[in-house]
This record gives structure tokens, sequence and C-alpha cells, in this order.
């Protein structure tokens, strides 16, 4: 389909439409007034992962096009927990830990987003402002009636999870009526027209627009992502060293461009259309590079990732450590750092130290494996005690990605 409005013509030609309740409706309506939409985040954690980047990014777009982004976090809903295929309850939060992950998230979207009072500046709301001061017979009453079960069990997320047997609480079932009411909300509070999310989330859209539309007669939208996977059909963002955080504190600068560094090469046009902000023309060259010269596409798709994550000069120092650290016995002075005591380290702690195992097992398999290196050089023995001069450090190596440093001051 043809689109007349810059933003359905960005989030296609970008790849992020999969869904869309009316697309000539939400067309015309973007070609002729700022539209304000939003994104829900349950603050689970506190820093989002790879996983919910599309969604930052769909919000970035949404402003690049001129229209308002919302943020919305979840301090009433991640009480409750989504359960959209999960395959059990989420643990419940409590009100202070809630808190404490919103402050704590909000610093990565003023990376990816302009803040401010202006028509087209991004606001961050919190759903708890309303969802708290709700009465429950009211609620009942007055929303409630407009909800039918049956089609709330025949939704994907729900009809999968009771089809596996699997326990739904009735807690967790009314996690859809709120965030159905969170458009209503959105609506009357921010003018709010549009909701975006992942696949799993086109239920819980389509429920909000009904809403808006049976209880103050007006016209919302939807629009939903693809699910983001690999080329070889696995989760983008699961690793075997676990979630790639967004915040810095959870995941260091050089881990984050090294796994954008890493990606597969059938995969490098799809994260450069989505991940950077480079001109569809620079990421057709840049994705029709063969052979070895694919490596300086995803060169770039890591700068231009961690640029826009974690700013310039983290991106260009872990640029600049992984030239050195690959370039062989080469020190980068972004890898992690663990500081050695007067007495040592053994080898194999080392390594679960420095983060490379989950446990000291682990690290005697890898060790066995002859996949650790000491300064380029494999070792064998997990016992072995590296002990420094003061003032002295040496580069450990787990296979050909992981590296980092020990030194004793």
């Amino acid at each position: 389909m043809t689109y007349n409005s810059d933003l359905l013509r960005i989030l296609d030609e970008r790849g992020y439409i999969h869904q869309l309740t009316d697309a000539d409706g939400l067309d015309n309506l973007a070609g002729k007034e700022i539209v304000p939409g939003y994104i829900g985040f349950d603050p689970t954690a506190d820093s989002l992962h790879v996983g919910h980047l599309v969604s930052i990014m769909m919000l970035r777009r949404l402003q690049q096009a001129g229209h308002k982004p919302i943020v919305v976090m979840g301090g009433g809903t991640g009480k409750i927990g989504d359960p959209s295929f999960k395959d059990e309850a989420r643990k419940l939060l409590t009100s202070e830990l809630i808190a404490e992950n919103v402050a704590s998230i909000r610093k990565v979207f003023e990376r990816f987003l302009t803040f401010g009072d202006g028509p087209s500046d991004a606001v961050m709301v919190d759903n708890a402002e309303w969802l708290d001061q709700l009465e429950y017979i009211p609620f009942l009453r007055d929303i409630g009636q407009h909800f039918s079960v049956n089609r709330m069990l025949s939704f994907d997320s729900v009809k999968l999870r009771l089809d596996r047997e699997q326990s739904l609480s009735f807690l967790e079932f009314n996690y859809m009526i709120l965030q159905a009411y969170d458009f209503l909300e959105l609506s009357r509070r921010l003018k709010c027209r549009l909701q975006m999310g992942g696949s799993d989330q086109w239920g819980n859209i389509v429920n909000g627009m009904e809403l808006g539309r049976r209880v103050d007669g007006t016209q919302l939208y939807g629009l939903t992502t693809p699910l983001l996977t690999n080329s070889d059909g696995s989760k983008m963002g699961k690793t075997v060293g676990g979630a790639v955080w967004l915040n810095e504190d959870r995941l260091s600068s050089y881990d984050y461009w090294q796994f954008w560094r890493n990606t597969a090469d059938a995969d490098v046009e799809a994260r450069l259309r989505l991940f950077t902000d480079l001109p569809m023309t620079e990421v057709k060259r840049l994705s029709a590079l063969q052979g070895s010269e694919i490596n300086e596409a995803k060169v770039v798709l890591a700068n231009e990732a961690t640029k826009l994550c974690r700013g310039e000069d983290a991106a260009q120092t872990a640029e600049k450590t992984a030239a050195a650290t690959f370039a062989g016995a080469g020190r980068g002075e972004d890898l992690p750092v663990v500081n050695v005591s007067e007495e040592g380290i053994r080898l194999g702690a080392a390594c679960t130290e420095l983060g490379f195992t989950a446990s000291n097992g682990e690290a005697k398999r890898k060790i066995a494996e002859g996949a650790v290196k000491l300064d380029e050089i494999v070792q064998s023995d997990p016992g072995f005690l590296i002990q420094l001069p003061a003032g002295a450090e040496v580069k450990l190596s787990l296979g050909k990605k992981k590296h980092g440093i020990l030194k004793r001051n």
C-alpha cells in the first residue's frame, strides 16, 4: 500500500508495520495534524533490554515524522504483570521497587526522544496516576460492561496459556481491561489517538480502541510490529550471556557495541532499517556488500546503534577497544576490568569474576575445551594462580568475543 503521510511511509519502508487497524484513516489523520501516540512499558526491571528497542525506535520515528510520542510507564499495570504469551505469572513488585525502576528506565528514553512542552515533544506518564485511583464497583459498572469474557478468552495471549493448562489468575486476566482503560484515559487526558506495540499486543490494543469508541465515541487507531527474530528463527536479544540491557550499569558499552557487531550477515539489512537513523539509500548500499565487506556494514550498525543508546563517545571508544582487542595482544580501554589482590586469583574464578562464565564449574569446562587464553596463550589449568606485580595487567579471553583485563593497582 502507498501511504501519503510521512509517518506511515517511514514506518512502512523501514519494516515496522505488521498490523494496522485502519490504514486509510490513520494515514489521513497523520497527514493533516499532529498525532499523539503511545507505547506502554511495564517497569519489571531497572533497565529495558534490546527486546524493547523496536518499540522505543517506533516512538522515535513518530517524533521524527512530526508527531507526539507518549511513553507510558506501567506503574499501575506493573503491579499485575502482562500475561501475554507467558508460561506463568510474573513476580509481583512493590510500589517502591516500581518507582525505582521507572526512574532508572527514563534515562534511556532521554537519549532517543526529545522531551518538553512543545506540540511534538515527548512526554512520560505513569498509569498509576489513574489506575491507583479507581474504585472497584464503579469500574466494573462503567468499564467492565464493555468487555466480553468469551472474546477475551479467544485472544491468543490467553488461549495459548489455557490450552497448555497453565494457570491464569483473575489478577492477570484483568490486565487487558486495565490496558484498554489506559488508552481511554490517554485519549481524554492527552488527545492520544494511536497505540503501538508488538504483535503480541494486538488483542489488548483492539480492546482499547473499542472501549474508546463505545464510551466516548472517539476514533482510535492501533499499529503493531512484526515479532522480531534473527534469520535463524531465534528471538532477537537473547544471548548465551543473558539479556542485552540498554542501561550502562547493566551492560558495558563495549558489550553492547559487540552485540550489534556480531549480527549475522542475513540480519544486517533489517537491523540497519530498524535500529539506525541512516538514510535508506545508505542502508541499501551497506546491505548489498558481499563477502568480508559485509563486516564494514556490521561496524557501521554497531556504531550507529550504540551512538543512539549510549552516545557518540561510547560508540567511538567501543570501536577502538574492539580494534585494539582483536589486533592480538592489544588492550582496549572499554573492556571489563577485575582488580587482583596481592594474593592473586585463580584462572577459573577470574573467568567468573569477569562475567565470562556463570559459575566456576562452567569456567572449568571452558578451560578444558581450550577456549581460555591469558595474553593470547591457551591455558589448561583452572586452578592456575594469576599473580601480578603492582601496576601490571594481563588480558584474559574466552573464545574470540569475550575479553577482559586483570590488573593490580
